[in-house]
């Protein structure tokens, strides 16, 4: 049967696209890889972690477009992983400054903050607890794992 290699890019549209392209950049360290312009407007921008053309795009919404509504139908929330628990610290600290953080979770397989963008759009930062991914699935499947606070120091 068919089916997909991986997630290969997300696209959210935004209802200010330099405000986004901001926060994206600044605060969560995106890199820019094109900006899409349009009759001298900014209509889009491309970004990425580095490794592939764009991760994650941006495009600006039309001015009427109805806001994100938590709860709604759609995007719940993107993940994004981070290298390790030391890059998920440094995370924390810079969004809890921005008083950004909605909360934290350790999950078992995985240790996650979950906040949302300018737009309302939930992204979760996260890093895995397993150096082996069958081990996170085997702790993802089991019977008794609970998900938990996770405390920063």
């Amino acid at each position: 049967m068919a089916h997909p290699k991986r997630v290969g890019h997300l696209v959210l549209n935004v209802k200010n696209i330099r405000a986004s392209t901001l926060f994206y950049t600044e605060v969560l360290g995106f890199d820019i890889s094109l900006k899409r312009e349009q009759e001298g407007s900014w209509m889009g921008t491309f970004l990425t972690c580095g490794k592939i053309h764009h991760d994650l795009a941006l495009f600006q919404a039309e001015e009427d477009a109805a806001p994100v509504q938590k709860g709604g139908l759609g995007l719940n929330h993107m993940a994004l992983q981070v290298e390790d628990f030391e890059m998920l610290t440094e995370y924390f600290h810079k969004l809890d400054a921005l008083s950004l953080v909605d909360r934290t979770t350790d999950h078992g397989m995985t240790r996650s903050i979950y906040f949302t963008d300018p737009d309302g759009n939930g992204i979760e930062l996260f890093c895995n607890s397993q150096e082996n991914p069958a081990e996170g699935l085997e702790v993802m499947g089991s019977a008794d794992r609970e998900n938990t606070e996770l405390v920063f120091s």
